[in-house]
């Protein structure tokens, strides 16, 4: 997290931090035992242009080689702190691993998924066209827009393929609502 306009973070102290790291960082453990990133849960963009007619395209990540589920493409995301909205974490952590401009993108919903206790919420968002991206981080070994058809058929980060059909009928009810 970059200091200043992307969100400063608070510290456990209730201070504000400019090392750019946040307070929510680390490993917890949910009510049936499973561990997750995030002390308040994390959160995830799902971004996406065109619509269901138009060949909608989706931003997918492949995790870094080095972290948990590397290897896998997901979406850009990832732990949120304890002052931010799971809408700001989502377009923080997309800004930080893609360098995407989120002062462009439009949110359109969220889908939150509840892993007894600790939960992970996917914010559906657009983009006017397809924007300019690319790893920034350590945390992205590379990203791209994938037609939504083929997302399938990619190596998935094992909850995003479990929760795909559920992210996709997201994105064609958030398009409906457009209309």
């Amino acid at each position: 997290m970059q200091a200043g306009e992307r969100g400063d973070s608070i510290g456990g102290s209730g201070r504000i931090r400019s090392d750019g790291h946040g307070d929510g960082g680390g490993w917890v453990v949910c009510r049936l035992g499973d561990r997750h990133w995030g002390r308040y849960g994390a959160a995830g963009l799902l971004l996406h242009v065109g619509g269901q007619a138009a060949g909608r395209h989706v931003l997918l990540q492949l995790r870094a080689g080095w972290s948990h589920q590397g290897g896998t493409w997901g979406l850009p995301g990832g732990a949120r702190n304890s002052n931010e909205t799971p809408e700001q974490a989502a377009l923080r952590e997309a800004t930080e691993e893609t360098g995407i401009d989120s002062s462009l993108l439009s949110v359109r919903g969220s889908v939150v998924d509840d892993q007894c206790g600790w939960s992970y919420v996917t914010v559906l968002a657009a983009a006017p066209a397809v924007l300019p991206v690319g790893p920034v981080s350590g945390e992205s070994d590379d990203v791209r827009w994938i037609p939504e058809a083929r997302v399938g058929q990619f190596p998935l980060h094992p909850r995003l393929a479990q929760m795909w059909p559920r992210l996709r009928g997201a994105l064609d009810d958030a398009d409906s609502q457009r209309r």
